[in-house]
Formats: structure tokens, sequence, C-alpha cells
């Protein structure tokens, strides 16, 4: 044990000394991250542009009015800059068609009498090519107001035909139309596995950068066979596994580090919230530790650093693109499962649980991937013939 300590701070001294890995991760990642929240970082900031309504509606009828008046008084509503002009059907369709409303509504003549009496009635709306995401709220309302006044033909009919007292018909229609749910609903967070936009882009770049970090045991590897330490390592009475267990010791400290400033400044720059901290820890370390388990089977086949870069590399681009560092993957059938082990993909399904607000039993799942990723790499590694740096 004290061998494997004082082996592992020695090289921990060498690689906080050594630029490449302060570069490779943390400095580039971070980049990456600053860059990807100059591009992405507004892209949740909505912004509502005032909307221009042209309604239609007969000035004698009191239920077309009332629809008139809904829409007047979505003015000033979250945010909401929406003005009402009246005037007539093709008035309407033309300033549309020019561009000077985003909107249009042609409330046909007879409609409230119509609607009261349940017949089919249609309310024309004409939607400008460049109007937003403003119109749209707009025809959303109008459209609850309309199934609204569906909803209370339809009950006032079924009433009458029900043998319903025409005085208490009134009562229906209003309980029908404006009575809420026959329940309570509480707001809560509760998880979905899935991570924010923002969020999404920092766990992926941490797990990423998390397998290139890792990779330094093995590059220590062959710095010290090439500098001829290795040969005066194994020349003492030490064993080799001590010597591979030290590098991957060097190589979890260096990627639990890493992947921790990586998540933490991250969070700030994009405003994320990744939940419970020892949550996120458990899952960081089993993370460190699945990309760690990579570079035992990596030291028993690369001969060379130019191998190790390559194999490394490989595998860190394939599990982080795989595992949506970049963006979400999704598959169906044989593939979706293959997927799912892999353990750039759990950390993130694991950090959207503590996002959601999920605690250490709620995390099971993807730390069993993520160790069982680790346990299945060192068992290879042990049935791979060994052609690598200490053969």
């Amino acid at each position: 044990m004290r061998q494997l300590l004082a082996l592992t701070s020695s090289d921990l001294l060498q690689r906080m000394r050594d630029k490449s890995v302060l570069i490779f991760a943390l400095l580039v990642p971070l980049a990456l991250m600053t860059v990807f929240n100059l591009v992405f970082g507004a892209a949740d900031d909505l912004e509502i542009d005032p909307v221009t309504v042209v309604i239609s509606a007969p000035a004698d009828d009191d239920l077309a009015q009332a629809l008139t008046g809904v829409v007047r008084a979505l003015d000033g509503t979250d945010e909401l800059d929406v003005t009402v002009v009246e005037t007539d059907g093709s008035a309407g369709r033309r300033q549309v068609r020019d561009g000077d409303a985003a909107l249009a509504l042609v409330v046909p003549a007879g409609f409230g009498e119509a609607a009261r009496a349940g017949e089919p009635v249609t309310v024309d709306a004409v939607r400008g090519d460049e109007a937003g995401i403003g119109a749209d709220i707009v025809l959303s309302v109008v459209d609850g107001v309309l199934d609204q006044v569906a909803s209370g033909a339809v009950t006032a009919r079924a009433g009458l035909a029900e043998g319903v007292a025409p005085a208490d018909i009134g009562a229906l229609v209003e309980q029908a139309t404006s009575g809420g749910p026959a329940y309570d609903v509480e707001t809560g967070q509760a998880s979905d596995e899935q991570l924010g936009a923002g969020a999404a882009l920092v766990a992926g770049q941490a797990g990423l950068f998390l397998l290139f970090t890792v990779s330094f045991g093995v590059t220590g590897l062959l710095i010290d066979r090439e500098s001829g330490t290795l040969a005066r390592l194994r020349s003492m009475p030490i064993p080799g596994w001590v010597i591979v267990a030290a590098k991957a010791l060097v190589s979890f400290v260096l990627g639990v580090v890493a992947t921790g400033v990586l998540l933490t400044v991250g969070s700030y720059l994009f405003d994320a919230d990744f939940g419970s901290v020892p949550a996120v820890a458990v899952l960081v370390l089993c993370a460190a530790a699945a990309g760690t388990s990579v570079m035992f089977l990596v030291v028993r086949v690369a001969r060379t650093s130019e191998q190790a870069g390559i194999v490394t590399s490989i595998v860190a681009l394939v599990l982080g693109i795989g595992g949506g560092a970049f963006f979400p993957v999704s598959a169906t059938g044989a593939l979706s499962g293959v997927l799912d082990l892999n353990p750039v993909a759990a950390l993130l399904r694991g950090l959207g649980t503590t996002s959601g607000g999920g605690g250490l039993t709620d995390i099971g799942p993807p730390v069993a991937i993520m160790l069982g990723f680790a346990v299945v790499m060192l068992l290879v590694s042990r049935l791979v013939p060994d052609r690598g740096v200490l053969s």
C-alpha cells in the first residue's frame, strides 16, 4: 500500500506540472462551454413580438363581441402586446396579406345564435407568414374560448334532452364552461431523466473530456518507459500491478477533480442546477471509475504513445458522441440497449435524475451501468494478451 501511495503521489505531482493535463482536462472543455454559452445561452430567452389582430365581428352579436373582448384583454398579459383592430372581413385579410397585421379573425353573422343552438359555426383565422409565437398564443386562446362555447351549447342541449328545467340550464352551462376540475394539482419536481439544453451540454462535455483526462495514466506509463523510469521501477521489488494501479489511481483522481470543476463552472455559465451534491458526487465517482477502467485495456494493447493516443481518442469520441455529449442520440431495437450501456449516457441520465430532484436512492440504474461497465472492462483487460507497455 505504501508503494502504491508513493507512486500515486509522485505521479500526481508530475501531472500537476504538466500543462497538457490542465489544457485538455479543463481549459479546452471550459472554452467549448463558453462558446456554447455564447451561441446557445440566450436560446431559452423567449421574446414575443407585438401582435396586431384584425377582428371582423357583428356589432349586434354579444357572443362575438365577447370573443373580441377576450382577445383585447390579452394586451399586457404575460408580456403580450396585443393590438386589436376592428374592421370587415375582406379588409382584415388584406392587412394580413400586406403584412400590416399578424392575424385576422372573421366571426360570421349569426355566430352567437348558432353557438347557443349547438349548430356548426366557423370562425375563420388568417395567420400571416411572418407571424410569430404571439399570434400562436392568441390563436390558442381563441380556440379555448370557442371550445368553452361549444361545451356550453352541448351541455344545454343535453340538459334539455334529459328533461332539465330551463331555469336550471344556465347553472349547468356555467359549470361546464367555467368550473374547475374536481381534484387538486400540486406543483412539484419529478425526474424525467432529461436535462435542459444548457445543462446537457455541460454534462456532455464533462463526460467526454473525462475520458480524455483519464488517458493520462496510459500516457504516463509510456513516458516512463521512454525515459527509462519504468525499467528502474521494474528493477525494484515492486509488483507490476502496483505500477499500473498507481497510474489508474492518478487517472481516477484527475478525472474526478476535472469533472467536478467542469460541472461546477458549467452550471454557473448555463445557470444549470444538477441537484443533490452527494448524489452528483456519487455519479462523478462512478463515471471516473468507468472511464479509468478503459485504461487497463489500453495499457495491454498499446505499444507506443501514438497507438495509445489513437485508441483513447477513438474510445472517447465514440462513447462521448454516442452518449449525447453534443446532441441527444436516440435509437430503437437492440441498438437502443447498447446505447443505454454507455457510461457517458448513464452519467447524463443520472444528472437528469438529480436535476429533477432525485437523490441517492434514485440513481441506482445509472450507477449500476457505470460500475458494470468498469467491471466488464477490467475482466476484458485480463483476457486480452498483454502486448502493451508491461509486456
